[in-house]
């Protein structure tokens, strides 16, 4: 994936289970999984909302001196060999997301280089690409076709992805009487079932119950032995600890560290207090000038 001009765009809704972009017998084991280089997102600041044609005018009137874009990730490097799953991990709005949309080829990046080899599979958002009206054994099949997997090849696959779901009756309901933890199962499910090349996760691992996380991890690492390579944004920085091999570190869009999970976790950990702690000490000075 090469940059391209203009702002990211967006192609077409994907399922819940990702894209798969090529056979898994195209992925070579001699090369890695993902290589990104200097990568760059730029978003347009002028075009985050629907605004009347008066906003619009006074914004552009107001604002004409001002910043026009926002960079979410800026000069940004890495790979990710076959077996290798990689935490990415930071503060909120440190561009977590919009690298992993990146890597489903969700979106296309302003600079650098992007090559991802072999199957992918993404779970990004809950429900993506799910028909509410549809139940979920139909939202499996629904998934596959989206996914480009034969029909009988999926069948074959179902009583596994059922199993593993654990909806029990609910399997057979229309999806929207499903909670947010029935669909990160479902999803979850789906994604990790098609067995890819590259998974693709964004902290779904935080929803659903505790035996369902323990289950999901289980995936994971099963995964992980399978020489799957698995990138995943998590804010558990126990499970960046003790299954990823390594870790890297966003801020502001750029990466700040990058290597062994345990030493990244812990360089995160401490800025996160050192920036609480200055976020109160400002409040307690604003306090105490009011006062």
């Amino acid at each position: 994936m090469n940059a391209s001009s203009g702002e990211p765009s967006r192609p077409a809704t994907r399922a819940a289970g990702g894209s798969v972009d090529a056979p898994p017998s195209s992925a070579r084991a001699d090369l890695p999984a993902i290589e990104v280089r200097r990568l760059g997102v730029r978003y347009n600041l002028r075009l985050t909302r629907r605004r009347t044609v008066r906003e619009t005018f006074w914004n552009a009137f107001r604002r004409s001196n001002g910043p026009t874009h926002f960079w979410a990730l800026r000069d940004v490097s890495f790979d990710v060999p076959h077996g290798e799953t990689l935490a990415v991990i930071g503060p909120n709005g440190a561009g977590k997301s919009t690298l992993l949309q990146v890597l489903a080829g969700i979106l296309r990046p302003n600079e650098g280089e992007v090559e991802v080899r072999g199957s992918v599979s993404s779970l990004l958002t809950l429900g993506a690409g799910f028909d509410q009206d549809l139940s979920g054994y139909d939202n499996i099949l629904l998934a596959g076709a989206f996914l480009g997997i034969e029909h009988a090849d999926m069948e074959r696959r179902l009583p596994g992805i059922i199993e593993f779901a654990d909806l029990g009756q609910f399997i057979d309901a229309p999806l929207r009487t499903y909670s947010a933890g029935m669909r990160a199962r479902l999803g979850f499910a789906i994604a990790t079932a098609v067995e890819p090349d590259v998974l693709i996760i964004d902290e779904v691992l935080a929803t659903g119950d505790a035996a369902f996380r323990e289950k999901s991890k289980a995936r994971i690492v099963e995964l992980m032995h399978a020489a799957r390579a698995i990138v995943i944004v998590t804010h558990d920085m126990s499970w960046v600890r003790e299954f990823c091999t390594r870790a890297m570190l966003l801020e502001a869009g750029r990466v700040v560290a990058l290597g062994d999970p345990d030493e990244v976790a812990t360089l995160h950990e401490a800025r996160s207090a050192e920036r609480q702690a200055q976020r109160e000490a400002e409040l307690r000075r604003q306090l105490g000038a009011v006062i």
